[in-house]
Parts: C-alpha cells; sequence; structure tokens
C-alpha cells in the first residue's frame, strides 16, 4: 500500500528556484558537500538545531507537509517539515497540538527501545514552530522490501500472516484483509495500544532499507478517550509476548512522576492524556493481551491506506 507523505512523480511542488549553474571558478569556492547522514539513526540535534532548507511541499497530504533538508557542522540529512501553522483543525483534538502529539509518540517509542518512528523534534523553523521527523527514502533497487498488508482471496490467512477483516473490493465482491505476523509490526501494534493511535492505516507503514519499515503519521494519538483506530488487530485478544510485557513493566516506571519520560510528555500532552496513557499501561499490563475493538468507535481507519 502507498505511502501518502512519500513523493511520487507529480506530488511535490517546488518552494525555492533553481540554482544558475555555477562556472569553474565558483565551483572551485564552493563549500564541500556535507556528509549525508545514514537513514533510521538520526541524531535529534541535526534535526532540532540544523538550518532547515524547505524544498518542496507534499501536495496532498492532509495537513501542510514539507520536503526539507536540514544541515549542522557538514552533516545533512533530508526530513519532513509539518508547521502548526499548516493543520487543520479536528473536532477531537485541540487546535494546534498534532506536533507536538507526534513527537510525544516517538519520545515513547524511543523509550520503549523499539525505535519504530523515525526522529522527530518539535522545533522552530521557516513557518514557525512545526515537527520535524528524519526522511525515511524508498528503498532501493535490489533491497528487500516486507510485505505487511495484503488482501487475499482466501477465507483463512496463510501461514505468517493475520487476519483482520473482511473487505468491499467493488462489484459486490470481497476479500480478507491480512497483514504479517511480523515481530516489528506486533510491536507496534502495542505501541498504538499505548499511544492510543486513532490513525493507523497501511500508507504509514514505511519500507526502509535493508528489510526495515518505520511507522509515521502520529499527530491522532494520546487523546484521553478511547480512539485506537488500526489495521493491526491481527493480534486482537492474544496474550502479549514476554518482551512485550517487559517493555510495559520498564514503561510504567519511566512514566512515574518526575521520570524524564513524564516530565517530557507532560510539555506536549495533557495531564488528563498523560494520565490515560499511564491507565492504558496499565490496562495492558493487567490483561495481559492486546486490545479488542472497544465497539464504540469504529475500529478500522478511513480510508485504509
Amino acid at each position: 500500500m502507498p505511502a501518502p507523505e512519500r513523493i511520487p512523480a507529480g506530488r511535490l511542488s517546488a518552494m525555492e528556484p533553481t540554482a544558475e549553474p555555477a562556472g569553474p571558478q565558483a565551483a572551485s569556492q564552493a563549500p564541500p558537500e556535507p556528509v549525508r547522514e545514514p537513514v533510521g539513526s538520526l541524531a535529534p540535534e541535526l534535526l532540532a538545531e540544523g538550518e532547515l532548507t524547505v524544498r518542496g511541499q507534499i501536495q496532498d497530504a492532509s495537513n501542510a507537509v514539507l520536503y526539507c533538508t536540514v544541515a549542522l557542522d557538514g552533516r545533512s540529512a533530508d526530513c519532513v517539515y509539518k508547521p502548526v501553522r499548516g493543520e487543520r483543525p479536528l473536532w477531537d483534538f485541540p487546535d494546534g497540538t498534532l506536533a507536538e502529539r507526534e513527537v510525544a509518540a516517538y519520545e515513547v517509542s524511543r523509550a520503549c527501545g523499539w525505535d519504530l518512528i523515525p526522529t522527530t523534534v518539535l522545533r522552530d523553523g521557516p513557518y514557525g514552530t512545526g515537527m520535524v521527523q528524519e526522511w525515511i527514502a524508498p528503498p532501493g533497487d535490489g533491497d528487500e522490501v516486507p510485505e505487511l498488508l495484503a488482501l487475499v482471496a482466501e477465507d483463512e490467512p496463510a501461514p505468517g500472516w493475520k487476519a483482520v477483516g473482511r473487505a468491499e473490493i467493488g462489484a459486490g465482491r470481497t476479500a480478507l484483509l491480512v497483514h504479517a505476523d511480523h515481530p516489528r509490526l506486533r510491536r507496534l501494534a502495542v505501541l498504538d495500544a499505548v499511544i492510543n493511535n486513532g490513525d493507523r492505516k497501511g500508507g504509514h507503514l514505511l519500507p526502509g532499507a535493508g528489510g526495515a519499515f518505520f511507522a509515521i503519521d502520529h499527530g491522532v494519538t494520546f487523546n484521553s478517550a478511547d480512539k485506537l483506530r488500526t489495521l493491526l488487530w491481527g493480534w486482537a485478544g492474544e496474550p502479549l509476548t514476554d518482551e512485550a510485557l517487559r517493555v510495559l513493566r520498564d514503561l510504567r516506571a519511566a512514566l512515574a512522576d518526575g521520570a524524564p519520560l513524564a516530565v517530557r510528555l507532560a510539555e506536549l500532552i495533557t495531564k488528563a492524556e498523560l494520565a490515560a496513557v499511564r491507565a492504558r499501561v496499565e490496562g495492558l499490563l493487567s490483561s495481559g493481551r492486546h486490545p479488542e475493538p472497544s465497539g464504540e468507535w469504529p475500529a478500522i481507519p478511513w480510508p485504509p491506506v
């Protein structure tokens, strides 16, 4: 399923003029090209303190999403910048808080030790305060690309897959929606339950180099009311892994009053939302199982991609 915040042909509009070709003398005096940082391991300092240059705008994203480069001390990287002033108001979230929620999701992911979300910071930029996140480039030729979601004609998932439910595919036909029984994807299902992700779509899973994948777009998270909507229901009701239980116990300690993670989250979300995070962690530890749809809120995001 395609990622809506990648840049296929025709979906990036330029934000700055192209420079005139430099002559031989200008080229000899030009500073050396910055060293490109490896994808998936970007230092927060580069994103937070580097010079941010807007290169283009992703045209069909729900909110303003700008494709940028950031450079600091001879290092550079591509990134995404989502200014708060470009956020569309939502009826069930306070205005101007989506960028902070994206950063909060990254902080929780990092505290879990899973690093499922690209490096994400909150900083000032050319269009004001916003979220800046490491850009996950598409895999190159020859790179392994994990298959994570599929529609199949069978009534039961094949080995290595988990069923989500039947999906209409047109002309009165249905197919079985399945996702991979992948350990990294299962960790993401736990993380989404903790942060109460209201929008886990297929397009928010970005394959990277070496068979890895990353999760993006966490603006509608941390609501104090149950908002969990996801395509990753295949483990619903199943026991949590021993690893997940250990991580949740560590996360409970990290969320205690005065702990660094709790202090950081208090800067990004409300007191009620922080209390709800703690309650969700306690609930997962108490049940020892993946959550199931509540029935009080649509369980699948729309559109699912």
